[in-house]
This record gives C-alpha cells, structure tokens and sequence, in this order.
C-alpha cells in the first residue's frame, strides 16, 4: 500500500495561491537590497506556505548539505522541456533559492522546443526504444536550441536580481551509445563538477544543458533525465527534483497522485500493479537505480515550478516524494530490538535525558512497569515506545527521530504503524520543540501546560480525556502537572511565561450541545462585555495601502464610537490618510518596538491586521509582550487578523458571527477573519449539514471580482504618491472569466474545517427544522465519517472575473440516502436558520452580482432539487471586500468591544 505523505492533514498554504500573488511582487522588489535582508525578508514570506518552524528546519538541513569544499551538494533540479515555457515561474521559483542562500544545479531539456523546430525545417524526429536518433543536422538544431533555451532561463534569472551562470560544455564526458544505431547519441562516462562548483563559489546558479563532448570533442546528445541522473550520483545532493508539468506520478487506476512511494517497502509490489507500465515503470526504475547509489538521506521529488517552495519547505510537500526508505519493525521487549541501540538513542535523542531531568537507566527501568511495544525503523531513524496496559488507554512515552528520520518523514511511517495498532492514544512533548507543528497536526486535541504540551487522539470528549489523565496520574504513568484538563493561563494574563512558549489549549471537536457555547476559543477576559456600549475606542490598523484596508477606513469613518488613530504603511509613511474626515491622520511606518510600547501604554483599544498571510506574527508578538508589560491597567488590546495566518489555531477565535459562537467574540481578545470565499461557502452550507451525503461532497462554484486577487504596486501619481494596481487587470481577462487553484485553495480547506465543527451524527427527525423529513437515526457509515473528526470535505473551484468587487457561490449538494428534499424544504431550512441574522438577505430569486456588489450582507436565492430529490443546488453571494473582509471585520470588532454587532454597518 502506498506510503502516506509527511504530513496527514495538509495545513499549509498553497504557493500558487494567495502565498504565490504576494511572494511574487515582493521579490521584485528586492533586487537592490542586502543578501542578509532579501534572506530574511524571502525567509519569512516562506511562512506563508508552512509553520515557521517548518520553513527554518529544512533551511537549516538544506543549508548545512554544503561546504566550501562541496558547495552543491544541495540540489539537482531537472527541467523538462515544456516547463522552460512557463519561464516567468520558473525563474520566480528558482531566485527564491537564490534569496535564502540556496544553489541549485540547475539542468535543463528542450524536447518539444527542439521538435517545433525540426518539424519546421522538414526534418521529422525519429526514435528507437525512446532514443531520438540524432543525425549532424539534428544534433545541429538540437545544439542551437539548447543554447537559445539555456540563454533564455540564464537572462530571466538576472532580470531578477539572481546571478546565473551558462554552462554549456566542460560537464558531460561521453562515449557513442551506438553509433550505427541511434547515431550522435551520447553514454555519459564522466561527470567534471569543477565547473559547478566554481559557478556556486562566485554566487551564480549553474544552468546546465544536456549535451555531452566525446574525448574527441564530439558533441553528443544525451537524454536530459539520464544526465541529471549521472550528474546526482557525481554531487550526491540532498534533493533531486523532477520539473514537470505534471506535477507528480499518478495511480492509473484512480488517477490520484502518489505522495509517497517507499522504494525499500514498495518498490517490488507497485511494479506489479496491472497500471505500472511504459513509461511509469521506466521512470520508477531509473529513480530506483539513481538512490540505489546515493545515501539514503537523498530524496526524488517530481512537481511542477510553481510547487518547488512547498515542496522543499514544508513537511506536506507538493508532489510526489520518492525515497528508498527502510522497513519499519516492532518489538515487545528491548531485547528483541538491542539494548545497547536502544540506549543510544536515549542517550542522543531525549530531550529529558539531554536536559538531566531523567537517566538512561531511569527510562529503561520506566518501561518495565507496564507492558510496552517499541516502534521503529531499520537504521534507528525514528524510534517509538507505547505504554498499553491491558484496558487502559495507550502512552507514547517518547518519540525520538533524528534529524534524518524528520526530513525523509520517516516520522510520519512509524506514527502510521502506531495508529493502526492503538484506536486511542495520549502523548507528551516539550512546548518548545522544534517539530511541535508535526504533532498537532496528528493529535484531535491538545493543552499546554508547565511547558509541555498533552496530546491525543481518538478521544472526542474533554471529559473523557480528563478522567483518563486522572487515572494515569493516579497510577503515575503521567504527570499530575496535566490535572485539570483546561486551557493554561493565555500570555497577556500571565506575568512571567517560565518556558517563553506560549500556552494554549485545543480540543476535539465539541459534542453538539457544547459546539454554540464554546466554540473556538480566544484569548478571553474574566467578564462578558456589555453589547450596548457607546464608549469611545481607538483602533491602529496595520496594513491600510489594499482594497480590504481602504474599505475599513470608510468603515470606521462612519462609525459612532471606533476611531482610528494610528495608520501604518511602509509605502504611504508620511503622507496625509484620504477618506477618513474624524480627524487628521498621517501614514506611519509602525515598528515591533512601536507596537509593544503602545499596547504597553494602553494607546489603542484594538488592532486590525490588513497584511499578506505569513507577514503579522512579528506584530502580534509584539502585543502579546506589551500586554504582559501592560502600565496602563485596561483590557488587552483586541486583535482581529485578516490573513489567513490564524485561522487554524484554536487558540484564536474565529470570527464567522452568524454560525459560530457570538459569546466566544464578546470574550475574545484575539480574532482570526474568515475568508471571503469560505464565508460564502460556509453560510451557505450549514443549514444543508444534517442532510448531506458525507461520502460525496459538495461541491462550490465560486466567481470573484478581480479585487478579490488583491493589489500590487503601481506607478506613482503626479504628486509622487505610490499607488496600487489590481494583480489581475481586468483586461487580461478579455470579458471573461480565469479558473485557477482548481484544488487545494486555502478557502477549501477553511470551510472543511470549520463547518466539520457544526456537523453531529445522524439526527433524528424530531430535531429536523423541516417536517416530514424522515432521517436515519441508528449508526451508518456517515456517522463513523463525523466520528473520525474530519468529516467533511468540501471541493471548491474559484474563478476570477472582470468585475471589480463581488462573490457568487453555487454550491450542488448531494444528500443523504433515505433524504429527499423540495426546493421549499431547502428554503425552508435557509429561513429558520437565518431567521434572525441582520445580515443575511433571503431573496426570491437567483442572485446576482449586483445583489452583492458594495453590499454588507449576506445573500441568498436560486434554489432548485433535482427530479430525483437527491441533490440540491443553491446560490449565495457577498461582497469580497465587505462582508468578505471589511465589513466582517468590524462585525467582529463591534462584538469584542461591547458595541451592537452592526454598529457603524449600514444594512
């Protein structure tokens, strides 16, 4: 069976996406500045498509591969041919190599450039066994193709600010394949990497072809995937990295990507498969016999240009990653495994060990009290030991990957094997450790608490976790520290943090009567504010130069009691605010310190965060730390975060008001905005939750205005102010509509995860909102869907149109087996659900953009089953940069400050 990817749950942005609109201008940008800023400013965008620890451990491995003395032992990157015509990404994805101190060798084909070209010239390409027989006059063309192509990605690179250098010769040695058969045709029998190296040495990304010289000085054509392979074996690199358009290898069955494929474990069985053949086979093969001579840390990746930083910087990765592997083992005493390697390990790797907290000898008697299992792989890269005695929920007692274990994910195989022996399962680790996003991304639930963090999965009730903690500690297999069950004292309310890590809890997913109560829960003040206050607040808003910031000027221009008082813009520093008439504001450039030293003296009520995601962390840690450090005497200052950055953290409250919990943001100090995408999709979902069919799920259509992309930089006016400029010019789109990120998109995921928190089993007909409705209340195989904690997933498919401001979202929904509805049922439903809700507007009819557009609500209409009564389909819509953004924003902001909800919001 093949391998899961690195990471179960995919939590990371997709380049592509949101992170790629806003790294691409910001690279730009940075052409003039020092190694050490672009580095660090490069370094920190990368956050956008993965945790920061994620991003700084494999620039630490990948910076580490390579010495002086062997500088690029890094990466072998091959292009393939059609890639070269997707230039501007390529050099895009190549120069952020280039900004964090990374070298690629760079080694490029040209096969359907050098085709076009023979064809044009009456020359038709011919091939045996897969081998272009190269005659002088093709060998001529293919040389000056080569060459133009070479010259082509070299001058994209520069016009980045990116230093390349051309190679082409002075590499491949090659002796004549067969000559009478396949003509010029090249057998590598050496690799010069002096060349290579002297190109890293001088700060230059070596750009290589795939043509050989004989001894004679033959040029020779030589297959550009069988150099790249001869060129990996002479460097030896971490990665090697297969450009294709593609992007990966797929199941020729199911057509799925492959995410993982484990040589060592997989190779012999996936070879068999009935649809491995041609050129599958061939190209498993060839990597097979490629890592069959590299060290095992070496890793194959196959992705497109556009996926190479989430590939190399995240756990989740992008593509198809395949590496030998070993064999995982387990065993139930130490002396099947070795005690002498079991005591290194314990030795090198525990943090308890490693910090005098416990002895060698001390864990090893600690394992004799209970029956264990110890989990592993063949060289020790990651070992495992589980507690499990008989009827009581079973302990990872430690965890202990090597750095190894960690980049080739050898972590993720023997956490799998644990998870298919053990149903439940309680785990510890230091609040500080490096790889703590692994472990929350495969827990249900978690708190922190004395800095260690407590995990677990398979348990859905906090009650359930807490008797079971109890019990443990009663019998001392965990520590008292971990009682009570509940969220830790949050960093604004906690004098001085004794790890400098800050605690917080998650929980798995409430049982339904507990869901409106709680919700997400934010960093919370000891009384619930009034919702009737008419006191004057102040409110600092960083990042106001987009659409989203402009909207939330206009916003708080109108509002009785919010005023703005601080305005940061790095571009617009020193100018005069437009459209806001209260007062007198100029632009500031607002530091960390300057932020820390205000939420210090109290200066501002609230916060809003109107940054690109990956950037606001350095301000709200500046908060937290002025919080702490509060002279002022008032409540810690609101944040309500527009980026994406936050809206995963259970800490953080999520900011949806007509869905999730309203109590939850009057209490809450810390507040992550929706997206206007998923807030769209989740208003239009949620009543439809207890009908639908979970093992086929919705699907959503939605279209955006153009202003939903976001701005880039424009040319300055006549008076030399910065302006903007939309990222998708209306014109581009030449009347019509652009699909993109046809899977994976942020939005998707956030509506998954957040409506997944409203689902509960099966109802019965009694609690239907719609009579007559008779659904199957006994166990299904939807029920084990919402009991397995993930249990919706929604597709999504967004389209940009040349509008400027506007969503419409369809959603088609199928419905459960023994469901059938009329389109009355379903907007029937819609009514009783939103029947109080300001902000959403049920029409008559199908929505349109108009409906939407500058609007600060929610719509909905278009309602139609099909003939079968299986399957519903229905209309919503809102304005991207109001209720999408703006409007939302301040939604939120009314709730936290004690003000009505739609305060200063004209409906």
């Amino acid at each position: 069976m093949l391998a899961l990817r690195r990471a179960t749950l995919r939590t990371n942005l997709c380049l592509r996406t949101t992170s790629r609109s806003s790294l691409r201008p910001s690279l730009r940008l940075l052409t003039t500045s020092s190694a050490q800023t672009d580095r660090d400013t490069i370094t920190r965008l990368l956050y956008s498509i993965g945790t920061k620890r994620e991003v700084e451990r494999y620039l630490r491995i990948f910076s580490a591969s390579s010495h002086p003395s062997q500088p690029a032992k890094f990466a072998v990157i091959k292009v393939g041919g059609a890639v070269l015509e997707q230039l501007d990404e390529l050099a895009l994805s190549l120069s952020f190599l280039y900004r964090v101190g990374l070298y690629p060798v760079v080694l490029h084909g040209a096969g359907p450039q050098l085709n076009e070209i023979i064809e044009s010239e009456g020359v038709t390409p011919d091939y045996i066994d897969g081998i272009r027989i190269t005659d002088p006059r093709t060998l001529n063309i293919a040389r000056r193709v080569f060459l133009e192509e070479n010259l082509k990605l070299v001058t994209a690179l520069e016009k980045l600010g990116t230093r390349a250098r051309p190679i082409t010769s002075g590499v491949f040695t090659a002796d004549y394949l067969d000559k009478d058969k396949y003509g010029l045709v090249g057998k590598i029998t050496r690799v010069d990497k002096r060349p290579l190296e002297a190109s890293i040495r001088a700060g230059a990304l070596p750009i290589l072809t795939s043509l050989a010289e004989s001894t004679e000085g033959q040029i020779l054509n030589v297959n550009a995937d069988i150099a790249a392979g001869e060129l990996a074996k002479e460097l030896e690199p971490l990665k090697i990295v297969y450009l294709n358009e593609k992007g990966g290898l797929f199941h020729g069955v199911t057509g799925d990507r492959l995410d993982v494929i484990n040589l060592d474990e997989e190779y012999n069985s996936l070879m068999k498969e009935p649809w491995v053949k041609y050129g599958t086979k061939l190209k498993l093969r060839e990597i097979k016999e490629l890592l069959d001579h590299l060290p095992r840390t070496s890793s194959v990746a196959i992705i497109r240009a556009d996926s190479l930083q989430k590939e190399l910087f995240t756990d989740s990765g992008d593509g198809t990653l395949i590496r030998r592997g070993y064999k995982l083992f387990k065993h139930p005493s130490i002396e099947a495994v070795g005690p002498d390697r079991i005591r290194q390990v314990i030795h090198d790797r525990d943090p308890e060990v490693q910090h005098g907290t416990q002895s060698v000898s001390g864990v090893l008697s600690d394992l004799k009290k209970t029956p264990y299992t110890i989990y592993g792989d063949e060289p020790f890269d990651v070992v495992a030991i589980v507690s499990h005695p008989p009827g009581e929920v079973p302990v990872m007692t430690k965890f202990l990957p090597s750095r190894s274990g960690v980049l080739n994910s050898v972590t993720d195989n023997v956490f799998n094997s644990i998870k298919k022996d053990h149903r439940k399962l309680l785990w510890t680790a230091p609040a500080d450790d490096e790889n703590r996003a692994w472990h929350f991304e495969r827990a249900d639930g978690s708190f922190t608490r004395a800095g260690k963090s407590l995990f677990w999965y398979g348990i859905q009730d906090v009650n359930e976790v807490e008797k079971v903690v109890k019990e443990m500690e009663e019998k001392g297999r965990i520590e008292r520290s971990y009682l009570p069950v509940g969220p830790s004292v949050p960093p604004h309310r906690r004098p001085d943090p004794p790890s400098g890590v800050r605690p917080f809890s998650t929980y798995s997913r409430a049982p339904p009567q507990e869901i409106s109560h709680r919700g997400t829960r934010g960093y919370a003040t000891a009384a619930e504010a009034s919702s009737t206050g008419t006191e004057p607040k102040k409110v600092a808003l960083i990042g106001a130069r987009g659409y989203t910031g402009q909207a939330l000027i206009s916003l708080f221009d109108s509002h009785p009691h919010l005023s703005l008082s601080h305005v940061s813009s790095r571009q617009l520093v020193g100018r005069p605010l437009d459209g806001y008439t209260k007062s007198s504001i100029v632009y500031e450039d607002l530091t960390t310190a300057d932020v820390e030293a205000m939420e210090k003296e109290g200066a501002v009520d609230a916060w809003v965060m109107a940054l690109p995601n990956g950037v606001c962390k350095p301000f709200i840690d500046a908060i937290d730390k002025g919080a702490r450090g509060s002279i002022s005497g008032k409540r810690a200052g609101v944040v309500v975060d527009l980026s994406a950055d936050h809206r995963f953290e259970k800490e953080w409250t999520y900011g949806l008001p007509e869905l999730y919990s309203r109590t939850a943001l009057k209490l809450s100090t810390r507040i992550s905005n929706p997206g206007c995408y998923a807030t769209s999709m989740q208003l239009l979902l949620a009543p439809l939750l207890p009908y639908m069919d979970l093992r086929a799920p919705p699907t959503v259509f939605g279209v955006s205005g153009y202003s939903g992309a976001g701005t880039i930089a424009g040319q300055n006016d006549s008076d030399g102010r910065p302006t903007t400029a939309p990222k998708v010019p209306p014109d581009t789109l030449a009347g019509g509509i652009r699909p993109y990120s046809l899977t994976d998109h942020i939005h998707e995921r956030e509506a998954s995860v957040h409506l997944s928190s409203l689902l509960t089993s099966s109802p019965t007909s009694s609690s239907l909102p719609v009579s007559g409705l008779d659904v199957e209340t006994g166990p299904s195989a939807e029920d084990a869907i919402v009991n397995s904690g993930n249990p919706l997933q929604v597709a999504f498919i967004p389209v940009v149109a040349p509008w400027f401001s506007g969503i419409i979202s369809t959603a088609s929904v199928p419905l459960k087996d023994n469901v059938k509805l009329t389109a009355r049922d379903v907007k029937d439903l819609f009514e009783k659900k939103y029947e109080r809700e300001r902000g959403v507007k049920i029409l008559s009819k199908t929505p349109e953009i108009t409906d939407v557009m500058n609007q600060h609500g929610w719509v909905f209409g278009g309602v139609q089953a099909h003939s079968s009564g299986r399957r519903v389909v229905v209309v919503g819509g809102l304005d991207n940069l109001l209720k999408g953004a703006a409007t939302q924003c301040l939604q939120n902001l009314n709730l936290a400050l004690g003000y009505d909800e739609f305060c200063g919001i004209s409906l």
